[in-house]
């Protein structure tokens, strides 16, 4: 009788709440949009780029990793930052900044320049995906979060499937100035939009009947609120918390590998389809596409899927890694491109392979599930610092090993990285629970 009275009052709770977390996930997507948008730029321009400044393998490698020296470097500064600014003020300051960077891309011409404006960008960016994952943890249920995380997650694959062609015609009929100036200028127009409407749960225009179903489904509405005293400064066992948990280096290593194909597909994918391929930039704009959408098509099952295993009483712990395994998994079929010289099975490869990374992209899931309450932001800033030291490597490993004739120790480099990345997530991670501080 009593379970059925629960049963009862939660149904009544989700009739009567409202959906302005509808709204937030919708933001969160338009801003995942811009943030991709404006790291995969300079992977289009890079061709032109190259042609005009007569610059090496090398030299491509080191433009191309130059945002992720700063971005990777500065995860936790970043994350400590999240934990203390609310979502309203930071984004938007980081948006405008890193979109003014972005901008003068376009302006300010040669190879020194160009990569200290990359990282600026790398610098303004840092804090992004702490803070979406904040904005989560805050707005969502538990048996709603990987949905939402997928959703917006996805954003970064429809941006790149829509927007690559664009900038590929944009950058011939003008010029590769003109990629830059563009994003810039979105980027830096939607910084102040977000600061118009984004607001906490208990600011916002949710009613309390959805702030009770976000708070009784796992979501941390209190998390940022104004009136709270100063948090305390990160400590020694804080860090030692997140740095000596094995299961929060299961997914750190996890991440790494699984950033390096996202970063493969950023950085070397175009240069690779014009320069060894010998597509012209239209062609190769439209190609360059469609592992994009094979990677939306992924991300968005991968969250939907997820959650409803959840929901069916799957371990929660099968729920999250089982899509990040199996996707991992089907990421291995990029080697399948050193075997064919025809173009549309190379982009069939590549296309399974990139749906992989996008099914096994709701890995925030796992740091919203088993990062310590009060440590969020810290643990989601190693996470994404030492997953985004692949945006370091990747370019430069590549740059090294690929020569002027081949590509192919390029996706040997990737393919191993990936089996390493299935190890980790099998053998390091364990039963999903929250680690303690």
């Amino acid at each position: 009788m009593v379970q059925t009275q629960k049963i009862g009052k939660s149904t009544s709770v989700a009739a009567q709440a409202s959906k302005a977390r509808v709204l937030i996930a919708v933001m969160l997507f338009v801003t995942v949009v811009i943030n991709y948008m404006d790291r995969a730029n300079l992977s289009i321009a890079m061709p032109a780029i190259a042609d005009e400044m007569d610059l090496s393998k090398a030299q491509q490698g080191l433009l191309l990793s130059a945002f992720g020296w700063t971005y990777a470097a500065l995860q936790i500064p970043g994350g400590w930052l999240v934990d203390r600014i609310p979502p309203r003020l930071l984004y938007p300051a980081c948006l405008i900044l890193w979109s003014v960077a972005t901008a003068f891309m376009g302006v300010i011409g040669g190879f020194v320049a160009l990569i200290a404006l990359r990282l600026l960008v790398g610098v303004f960016e840092a804090p992004a995906y702490p803070i979406n994952n904040r904005v989560a943890t805050a707005w969502y249920p538990e048996r709603e979060r990987a949905t939402v995380i997928g959703f917006y997650t996805s954003g970064q694959f429809i941006g790149l499937a829509l927007l690559t062609p664009f900038l590929s015609w944009l950058q011939s009929v003008l010029s590769w100035h003109w990629v830059f100036i563009v994003t810039g200028t979105i980027g830096a127009i939607w910084g102040a939009v977000w600061y118009a409407f984004y607001r906490e749960p208990r600011d916002s225009r949710a009613n309390d009947a959805e702030i009770d179903l976000i708070r009784d489904g796992g979501g941390l509405v209190d998390l940022v609120d104004e009136q709270q005293p100063e948090r305390p400064a990160v400590t020694r066992n804080d860090v030692a918390t997140v740095l000596g948990r094995r299961k929060l280096w299961g997914i750190y290593l996890g991440q790494f590998c699984l950033t390096s194909t996202l970063w493969f597909f950023l950085t070397w994918f175009p240069t690779y389809l014009v320069e060894y391929r010998d597509m012209d930039y239209i062609k190769s704009g439209f190609l360059a596409s469609l592992p994009f959408v094979a990677a939306l098509v992924g991300v968005l099952f991968s969250g939907v899927f997820s959650d409803f295993l959840l929901r069916k009483g799957v371990s929660l712990g099968v729920a999250r890694k089982g899509p990040i395994i199996v996707g991992l998994l089907l990421t291995v079929a990029m080697i399948g491109a050193n075997f064919t010289d025809s173009t549309a099975m190379v982009i069939v490869f590549l296309s399974i392979a990139f749906f992989g990374n996008g099914l096994a992209s709701i890995t925030w899931s796992l740091v919203s599930a088993l990062a310590p309450e009060r440590l969020l932001g810290l643990t989601g800033g190693m996470f994404n610092f030492i997953g985004n030291l692949s945006s370091i490597a990747t370019p430069i490993v590549i740059g090294l090993l690929v020569t002027d004739d081949s590509f192919a120790p390029g996706f040997v480099y990737m393919t191993v990285v990936t089996a390493v990345g299935i190890a980790s997530y099998v053998l390091l991670v364990g039963r999903v629970e929250r680690v303690r501080s």
